[in-house]
């Protein structure tokens, strides 16, 4: 956070006619939440990094995508755009993430020091309506998004193991070429049957279409996103929102869209796996609660543990074949892609709370369950699952962040000549459409 911070206060000084650094909120714990504006155009665009507080890539896309900015008028000034890039949306969460964020980048590492906050304490969602929202990081994105009024808004997420994709809010016809580009460039492959958009329908090969909210209970919310969201929340103004996806290590099979030998025979292996996970988790967890510490870390390391133990038993039955009553909300059809993403998504569900309990004793400074080594068993099996079965490898930096940026920019100029209706600007009255030079490979 700081080094972002830095980076951003040198920009600005460094190029006062191109780049603005303004504060916009304030996170709980006190961290400034930092809005980057580059150009000085009527059209608004918004970028949002670090929404998911273990997904940093989105500050280095930030960092590339405006040392671009402030060099190319084509995007600016040629374009009649202000960009906007709001560095962290999550700040306290990220400074929880620092431990493994300078390397070595292994998923032994990562997963011991992973940290993602309960799902009420994420602030994209508005699991209540945006008249009820509660955390101010939420309510500063929300005064922002309809202060700007932005045409485009990309939020950047980052999967931890899988492949690269897009979540849109309205259909962007060519995104899904530009994307196919990028991958085979940039060598992250397409996740062809992500788990996040599992049931929902697509508009091209790894890009999905984020569905109108709708009223749903606490579970089908964290594993659906069901719910109203800053996603959609500006679509009042005309703002398409693109939910730009890159892997921290890609899994090639991902992109395998051909049809799976055994569809039963996974779906019912990988429900399995995920009961006996939970069930040992659970045990594990039972012994450890009564005797940690009543502190503020121990509940915040807890409170998304207790999410991961609820929605798991429903995920085993969703994809378990022998509870799939045929209903509206059985599973679509799938390919070997969809099964791949399943097996990494229950996998993931695991480790990353086998990965919150071992922070939750280290942290307390003492193994009151004696759960340590189990624990480390568990971790140390499990991720080597991912990196012999899966075929699991580490994406450099440097590409995850070009791979948002390509997409970002792609985005950008299929927004302007594909969405019909006039875009809204950050000013009273309609801003024109319009198509801009964008990077080609």
């Amino acid at each position: 956070m700081d080094e972002l911070g830095a980076w951003a206060a040198a920009l600005a000084a460094r190029r006062p006619d191109a780049a603005r650094l303004r504060r916009v909120g304030t996170s709980r714990a006190g961290e400034p939440l930092w809005l980057l504006s580059v150009g000085r155009g009527s059209r608004q665009t918004l970028v949002v990094g670090g929404p998911h507080a273990n997904e940093p890539v989105g500050g280095a896309t930030v960092r590339r995508l405006a040392e671009r900015l402030v060099v190319d008028a084509r995007l600016t000034e040629g374009a009649d755009t202000t960009w906007n890039l709001l560095l962290c949306l999550d700040p306290d969460g990220l400074r929880q993430n620092e431990g493994w964020l300078t390397g070595p980048y292994t998923l032994d590492r990562y997963v011991r020091r992973f940290y993602r906050p309960s799902f009420l304490e994420q602030p994209e969602w508005l699991p209540d309506g945006p008249d009820s929202v509660a955390l101010p990081e939420t309510r500063a994105l929300l005064a922002l998004q309809d202060e700007l009024r932005p045409f485009l808004q990309c939020s950047l997420h980052g999967v931890d193991v899988g492949g690269g994709f897009v979540e849109l809010t309205h259909e962007l016809p060519g995104l899904a070429r530009r994307l196919a580009r990028a991958s085979v460039r940039l060598g992250i492959p397409r996740e062809l049957g992500s788990y996040d958009a599992l049931y929902w329908p697509g508009l091209g090969p790894a890009v999905y279409r984020i569905p109108p909210p709708r009223r749903a209970g606490l579970t089908a919310a964290i594993t659906e996103a069901a719910v109203d969201s800053t996603w959609t929340h500006p679509r009042r103004h005309g703002t398409v929102t693109a939910v730009v996806e890159a892997p921290m290590w890609a899994v090639d099979a991902v992109a395998d869209a051909t049809p799976p030998a055994d569809r039963d025979g996974v779906l019912s292996a990988v429900s399995a796996t995920l009961r006996h996970d939970t069930r040992l988790l659970h045990r594990l967890l039972a012994r450890l609660r009564p005797k940690l510490p009543d502190t503020p870390d121990t509940a915040r390391l807890l409170a998304p543990v207790d999410d991961y133990l609820l929605v798991c038993p429903r995920l085993a039955d969703a994809w378990d074949p022998a509870t799939d009553d045929g209903s509206e909300r059985g599973l679509p059809p799938l390919t070997t892609a969809h099964l791949v993403a399943l097996r990494i998504a229950g996998r993931r569900l695991a480790l990353r709370t086998a990965g919150l309990l071992h922070q939750v004793v280290t942290v307390a400074g003492h193994d009151p369950a004696d759960v340590l080594p189990e624990l480390d068993r568990l971790l140390d099996r499990w991720c080597a699952e991912y990196r012999d079965g899966c075929a699991a490898r580490w994406v450099p930096v440097a590409r995850q962040a070009e791979f948002q940026s390509r997409l970002i920019l792609a985005a950008f100029d299929l927004a302007g000549r594909h969405v019909s209706a006039p875009f809204r600007t950050g000013k009273p009255g309609r801003g024109p459409e319009a198509t801009v030079p964008v990077h080609r490979d």
